[in-house]
């Protein structure tokens, strides 16, 4: 979807205090179901209560069906213009590879999405399209290196095995694969390519038997289900990183550029309380939630609960790492009379960037990272 640009003078319509999700339809998983086919089911994020997401409460986002994979014919081919070895490697060739683990949150790039007041196209996601998991796979640059990379190489594009037709415009010129593509300096960076979760093997609806981790970008760089692996010397612009997930960058001496989501912008989330949640006057409540940030660490947390007219430091009750989400609290002395607060949470990562008051409208559906209120309710 290329992202609607507002018109001049139009008024923003985001809620200034009570946004309102649609209903959840809680599915036999504990996930919340925001599409049955294909498959995207969200994380319910009020039940946040550790670093790591369990496996069955992880997010899933499925842009076409599951598909079914044989493991005993499933091939991993590595081709390009730009690699001087082709290979076509089964999945115990694949795992002659060093084997690595790294810990990564993971975000869908519609994250908040139904936050927005004016509707957006695309899944309507609210708190839960995110979580947090031990990846164990190889490194992707190690593949590379063994398929010799050649200096012309740009991008690395890579293929899942779902496949289907997407009608809305721009259509897709018949049946598709997902793909995504990744500059070749990141590839050799720490991009891992997974064949296990929380150290169990990659479940179907996760990718198995291989899928991307990107750390720092969002989950749509993370191809699940991966057949193909191209290195090419040209820039890759396939649909899913222009006709869709892509924005409007302005710049100062030119006209809008549209440009592909890559990283994950600087956010905080509030778990608990949850909205219009009811809750005793005169009493001590734990605030928590989580932050993260694409490639920086979270610096700190702040918390009001009067609208955002004050401010205050949540402690950090995680260790800030690079590419994982920072859990946190806070101790608020609620209100002695009954009514309404409006609580609200900001992050702040080590390269200052903090969290908006509103949605950019050149972001459309994507990067939603405003300040979204929570209401509750003293009694």
């Amino acid at each position: 979807m290329i992202p609607r640009v507002q018109k001049k003078n139009e008024p923003d319509r985001r809620p200034s205090i009570h946004p309102e999700t649609q209903p959840e339809n809680t599915g036999t998983s504990g996930l919340i179901v925001r599409e049955q086919s294909p498959e995207n089911l969200e994380f319910t994020f009020a039940s946040l209560g550790s670093v790591i997401t369990p496996n069955e409460s992880f997010y899933v986002r499925s842009h076409f069906p599951t598909p079914e994979i044989d493991l005993n014919t499933w091939r991993l081919k590595i081709h390009g213009d730009a690699i001087r070895k082709p290979m076509n490697l089964t999945f115990e060739e694949l795992l002659s590879f060093p084997e690595a683990t790294t810990t990564v949150t993971l975000e869908c790039a519609g994250n908040s999405r139904v936050f927005i007041r004016r509707q957006q196209e695309g899944v309507q996601w609210g708190q839960g399209a995110v979580g947090t998991a031990t990846w164990t796979g190889i490194w992707l640059r190690d593949l590379l290196e063994r398929a010799g990379v050649k200096n012309n190489a740009r991008d690395v594009v890579i293929e899942g095995a779902d496949r289907g037709e997407l009608h809305k415009e721009p259509k897709t010129p018949g049946t598709i694969p997902f793909s995504h593509s990744i500059p070749i300096a990141k590839a050799r960076q720490n991009v891992l390519l997974a064949y296990k979760m929380n150290g169990e093997p990659l479940p179907p609806a996760h990718g198995f038997p291989l899928r991307a981790v990107v750390p720092g970008w969002f989950g749509m760089a993370c191809v699940k289900w991966i057949s193909r692996i191209a290195v090419t010397s040209q820039e890759y612009t396939g649909y899913f990183q222009t006709a869709d997930y892509s924005y409007w960058e302005e710049c100062d001496e030119l006209p809008p550029q549209l440009k592909p989501v890559t990283e994950i912008d600087v956010k905080a989330q509030i778990a608990r309380p949850a909205l219009h949640e009811v809750i005793p006057a005169n009493t001590t409540y734990l605030v928590r939630g989580a932050a993260w940030s694409g490639e920086s660490k979270i610096k700190r947390v702040e918390i009001s609960v009067d609208g955002g007219k004050s401010w205050h430091l949540a402690r950090l009750t995680s260790d800030p790492s690079h590419y994982l989400w920072t859990l946190w609290h806070y101790e608020w002395r609620t209100p002695a009379e009954p009514g309404s607060c409006v609580l609200m949470a900001r992050a702040t990562d080590e390269q200052g960037r903090t969290q908006p008051l509103e949605h950019s409208k050149n972001r459309g559906g994507y990067r939603v990272n405003f300040i979204v209120p929570v209401v509750v309710k003293i009694k």
